[in-house]
């Protein structure tokens, strides 16, 4: 069986895990506010849904800026729970 292919699988570690821990980066619009990107942290909450995992906990954290224009960082962790055995 290649575990790769699991539900459960977690890319990072190349284990079975209850839990799996992502991060992503989100850059912020340089003018005005929110996110230019929230579509990428809701495409991995939902690739992840479809796995059988549920977001169990998320956490952001300010990751520097790039520079004029550049806009800024942040780091979202997402803690990720896995619905059935």
């Amino acid at each position: 069986m290649d575990l790769s292919d699991a539900s459960t699988f977690s890319v990072a570690s190349g284990k079975n895990l209850h839990y799996v821990v992502l991060q992503v980066t989100l850059k912020e619009k340089f003018l005005g506010t929110g996110s230019g990107n929230l579509t990428e942290l809701e495409n991995v909450i939902n690739k992840q849904a479809q796995k059988g995992y549920r977001l169990h906990t998320i956490a952001t954290s300010n990751g520097g800026s790039k520079g004029l224009m550049g806009g800024d960082r942040i780091q979202a962790t997402l803690v990720f729970e896995k619905l059935s055995d």
